[in-house]
């Protein structure tokens, strides 16, 4: 049987397949909402436990959404740039997002020291550290994001822009990622805002 790999990742062979890295991909995605799923649970039964502290989260959280998805949409429009061949817009584009997921990262740490400055500390009431715990392993995950923009951003900068089946694989690949840790952010945001209320 003959197998191929098609243009947009997939692999051929009588019909259509996602391709392994994909599937890997959706695998670890899969993984992280049930680490995110186990932590958001954990908060609803600790808070229904009692001695629960009610605080207003600071406004960098609501910034950061926005910035997250700014970045999002702005990493896809240098993929689409990509796959039509235009350098320059797909490398600002590029740069942008990458410089955004910074941003998202320098704002969520000044969040915390917001929250440290209200005086909710990650050793004191469970509420600020479940905060704390929940956006500190998210924002580890955007670190990863920013890692392999990172690697797109070098990709990008030191070979021809020419979008070959396997370099359209490899910016998908950055693509799914960060929309998913844009998405999960949204989730978060308003998990913690709705168990305020």
């Amino acid at each position: 049987m003959n197998v191929a790999a098609t243009t947009d990742g997939t692999m051929q062979a009588g019909r259509n397949r996602i391709h392994p890295h994909k599937f890997a991909l959706y695998v670890a995605c899969g993984s992280i909402i049930m680490l995110f799923t186990a932590f958001t649970s954990a908060y609803i039964v600790r808070q229904a436990a009692g001695n629960w502290l009610e605080f207003r989260l600071p406004d960098l959280f609501f910034v950061n959404t926005g910035v997250i998805l700014l970045s999002s949409l702005v990493l896809q429009g240098s993929y689409w740039s990509f796959k039509r061949g235009k350098k320059e817009a797909y490398r600002g584009l590029l740069t942008l997002a990458f410089l955004l997921g910074i941003t998202f990262l320098v704002f969520q740490f000044k969040a915390w020291q917001a929250m440290a400055g209200i005086g909710v500390m990650l050793d004191g009431n469970p509420s600020g550290s479940f905060i704390y715990l929940i956006s500190g392993v998210h924002a580890a995950h955007v670190l990863g994001g920013i890692a392999a923009m990172l690697m797109a951003l070098i990709h990008a900068f030191m070979l021809p822009v020419k979008a070959t089946a396997r370099r359209t694989l490899r910016f998908e690949l950055v693509l799914i990622y960060w929309h998913f840790v844009g998405f999960l952010w949204l989730y978060l945001l308003g998990f913690f805002v709705v168990s305020a209320g």
